[in-house]
């Protein structure tokens, strides 16, 4: 074992040689990514969040958790189409996109699900929608097991948290050498692109999402700084399932949307969910890998719209700002 750590070790330092990039200075990269929606709002003592509050002001609100590695981003096809009836809610999670690393650097489920309480409570949401992506959707799940009375309706696409036999055998090799101070440096600065690239081709199936200029977004907001070193850290705090009892807790109306072709997290996720949740509807995509509202952004946001319109909740309006007079299209009265 100690000559495979020390050739592991030998090949991180050439490859830091070759491979190294540097961090990105913060204003250089909110310049770029941040949009006239764009907030950056301290939700937690020492935690800035970039947060962007679009769409209708009075429509039910729905806030919604990217995946891992991504940023809120990822949510810009369902705004652009939901933004005319809905108010949506997104956010950079801590050691991800324009957020940075947290303060306390804790990135487990609980912690992450800490984070969206203290979003949700500085725009004043007693009630609202949650939808999550992969560990987004790990996260809104956890949150809403532990805040039922504040979850008006659940979305999970393709999300973490099944809860699967797990041993002390099951960290993989890899993860438990980039858990070593000297070796964790080194891999904190080599960040090929190419390599960012192969990740996102793994994760889905309808290719033309990955444009040359998403694959710089997420090589670019990785080189945010501390973010390489928060999510070798995040990595390294494991993955975290939500226990069938706490799921049994939600009483709201649960969407389960799955791309058939996930490689990331399989389709039996999908099915262990519906099991736990039994007032759930599931979707599953055809040709969809991990990411539904990108890869199929027209569907997707169509069935999120049937399943917000029929939920017995009334639009309310953002804080300091003047209802509407008309009612939202799409929304139960």
């Amino acid at each position: 074992m100690l000559w495979v750590i020390g050739g592991v070790f030998a090949a991180l330092v050439v490859a830091w040689l070759v491979f190294r990039v540097p961090d990105i200075p913060v204003a250089t990269l909110r310049a770029k990514y941040a949009s006239p929606a764009s907030q950056f709002v301290e939700v937690m003592p020492g935690l800035t969040v970039h947060l962007r509050d679009e769409g209708r002001r009075d429509g039910v609100p729905t806030v919604l958790l990217h995946g891992s590695n991504a940023s809120l981003h990822t949510w810009q096809p369902w705004v652009a189409r939901l933004g005319d009836r809905y108010r949506l809610i997104s956010f950079d999670f801590p050691a991800h996109g324009l957020t940075g690393p947290a303060p306390d650097g804790q990135y487990t489920q609980a912690a992450y699900a800490r984070v969206v309480d203290a979003v949700v409570a500085r725009l004043g949401l007693t009630r609202f929608v949650l939808a999550g992506n992969s560990m987004g959707g790990g996260v809104a799940a956890r949150y809403a097991a532990d805040h039922p009375d504040r979850i008006a309706g659940l979305i999970l696409i393709d999300a973490s948290g099944a809860e699967y036999p797990k041993g002390e055998g099951d960290t993989p090799f890899l993860l438990r050498v980039v858990r070593l101070p000297v070796v964790r440096d080194i891999v904190a600065v080599i960040t090929p692109r190419a390599l960012i690239a192969a990740s996102l081709d793994g994760a889905v199936s309808v290719k033309t999402v990955m444009t040359p200029a998403v694959v710089d977004r997420y090589w670019e907001l990785l080189r945010y700084p501390g973010n390489r070193v928060a999510t070798i850290e995040r990595f390294a705090q494991g993955y975290s399932s939500v226990p069938q009892a706490d799921l049994a807790r939600i009483t709201a109306p649960v969407l389960i949307l799955w791309g058939r072709e996930d490689r990331f997290i399989p389709l039996a996720s999908a099915t262990w969910f519906s099991t736990a949740l039994p007032h759930s509807r599931t979707i599953v995509y055809d040709g969809v890998g991990h990411l539904p509202m990108e890869e199929t952004p027209d569907r997707s946001a169509a069935d999120v719209a049937a399943f917000v319109a029929a939920l017995p909740v009334t639009p309310a309006s953002a804080p300091g700002s003047a209802p509407s007079p008309a009612s939202p299209r799409g929304s139960a009265r």
